[in-house]
């Protein structure tokens, strides 16, 4: 990857990683294409250890290693993003005034506002 170390999306509260290869590598294109840096705020996050995980009673998409959060700065990044991310075949995008989350869901695409 250029632009990310598969720490950055460690589960914050277990440390573990299953995060898929192609998804990063995917993000990771992205963020080439957006031309700015990302912050992860949540990458990974443990379906036996994570507490919104261990909530839910399906695991989400961030539990199956294909989906991330990434800090915005301003609506101009987000839209920069957004935009970019339906151009790469993102098929979950969530809009919150403070991150995106992205992921690579099987089912019918979808776009939502925290």
């Amino acid at each position: 990857m250029r632009y990310f170390n598969r720490s950055d999306f460690n589960c914050q509260q277990t440390g573990n990683n299953e995060m898929s290869d192609d998804f990063l590598m995917k993000l990771d294109d992205l963020r080439h294409e957006c031309g700015f840096p990302f912050i992860i705020t949540s990458g990974y996050r443990d379906p036996e250890g994570h507490s919104i995980e261990k909530a839910k009673s399906t695991p989400g998409t961030h539990a199956r290693g294909i989906a991330a959060d990434i800090k915005i700065n301003n609506g101009a990044e987000g839209y920069i993003i957004v935009s970019e991310a339906l151009k790469a075949g993102f098929t979950g995008i969530g809009v919150a005034k403070t991150f995106i989350h992205l992921d690579v869901r099987k089912s019918v695409p979808v776009i939502w506002c925290y």
